[in-house]
């Protein structure tokens, strides 16, 4: 079901009203700075077009996992001069939602309030009516444009959107649904998708959602030993899933020749021991020694199926991607999206590790995922509470 779009709204809908926005401002901070702005900037174009119209604009965020209250290392107030910085203009700080909707009101036309992080109200995660109350008399209208967010049904995200109308899909979300929902109702063929990370069990469902629509699924990540076990290979020290080893034989069976495994792998005795590893086939990993990274085989043969493919879903680095020299494999596959890219091909990275791993690459992909866990869920086929509560188109 298509949602209305803040796209869709006339003009004399903004001007001077108090658009409630529900923003990803879930950042990682160090000594209070901001050290990855990718989310804040993803928020700008949809921010800068309701102050263009006249909006005041209240923004809504969480940041982190606080528990049982507020928390100073959690606080949106850090990101402020940050956010200041990227938008050009000056940020008010709305440090409690239910004494801010004065505040608010005293907004100019264009102007920009933050409150502070909605975790801090046991209510948010509940997605207690009260808190939505108090969360709705800060606006007018509500704009989610939290992606990352939506698969979560909390205040700010679910129970606010039937309070104020019209409840509108923000740009950014919009771009989301439409990029997320073409790989599943009409790619171009060959549509390849391409799994990495730690570990299977968080994947299967998307696994499962994909076999059916993909013409192959490449695996990489920690969660090919689990593959390679089920094969009855030998994985040394690699973390293994033993418990979901049945459940890749499984899908090994019910794939065919669609999942694409590694052809070998970089080893070592251990992370800490980086400067002894080596690449070895997949049949020939030794005792006593760890899976850390795609070899240079598999990054030649991913490369080349990948650049002939004409649709790309990536989510999940092929190592651990932090450690060099661990990071040659998730590199070479962010090459190979921007080598297919190129040539055509629609390339989506689905949030996560992922969106790091091609921090600095984002203008020559199609799109770059701000949500982790809900473009996962989206993908299973699930219905995320944050869109389906907005209005339909």
């Amino acid at each position: 079901m298509k949602k209305r779009r803040l796209r869709d709204l006339p003009p004399q809908a903004l001007d001077g009203k108090r658009a409630l926005t529900r923003v990803d401002f879930n950042v990682p901070l160090k000594n209070g700075r901001v050290t990855d702005d990718t989310r804040l900037r993803a928020s700008l174009p949809t921010i800068k077009y309701l102050r263009d119209k006249g909006a005041r604009v209240v923004l809504l965020s969480h940041l982190g996992r606080p528990k049982g209250g507020p928390d100073p290392q959690y606080s949106l107030k850090q990101i402020v001069p940050d956010f200041e910085r990227l938008l050009g203009a000056p940020v008010e700080f709305i440090p409690d939602p239910v004494a801010g909707a004065a505040a608010t009101r005293h907004l100019t036309r264009g102007g920009v309030a933050l409150v502070e992080n909605t975790r801090f109200w046991p209510g948010e995660e509940k997605n207690d009516p009260e808190l939505a109350k108090a969360f709705a008399a800060l606006g007018d209208l509500y704009v989610n444009d939290a992606f990352g967010s939506a698969h979560r049904a909390h205040a700010s995200t679910e129970a606010v959107a039937h309070l104020l109308k019209p409840a509108v899909a923000g740009f950014l979300m919009e771009e989301e649904l439409t990029y997320l929902g073409q790989l599943l109702a009409n790619p171009k063929r060959p549509f390849i998708a391409v799994l990495g990370g730690a570990k299977i069990s968080g994947k299967i469902d998307v696994i499962r959602a994909l076999l059916p629509k993909v013409d192959e699924l490449l695996i990489g990540g920690a969660m090919a030993c689990t593959f390679f076990a089920a094969m009855g290979l030998e994985v040394g020290s690699s973390l293994v899933e033993p418990d979901r080893i049945a459940l890749a034989k499984e899908l090994l069976v019910a794939s065919g020749k669609q999942l694409i495994l590694p052809r070998g792998a970089v080893i070592a005795p251990s992370l800490e021991q980086a400067r002894e590893s080596k690449s070895v086939p997949a049949h020939a990993i030794p005792k006593g020694w760890a899976v850390f990274d795609i070899d240079e085989s598999t990054q030649h043969d991913f490369g080349a199926r990948l650049v002939r493919a004409k649709t790309i879903f990536w989510n999940g680095p092929m190592g651990v991607f932090e450690t060099p020299p661990f990071d040659a494999g998730t590199r070479a596959i962010a090459n190979a999206l921007v080598d297919a890219g190129k040539k055509g091909a629609v390339t989506v990275v689905g949030g996560g590790d992922s969106v790091a791993a091609v921090a600095g690459m984002e203008d020559k992909l199609t799109h770059v995922s701000t949500g982790g866990g809900a473009s996962l869920e989206f993908l299973e086929g699930k219905e995320l509470p944050g869109v389906a509560a907005l209005e339909n188109a």
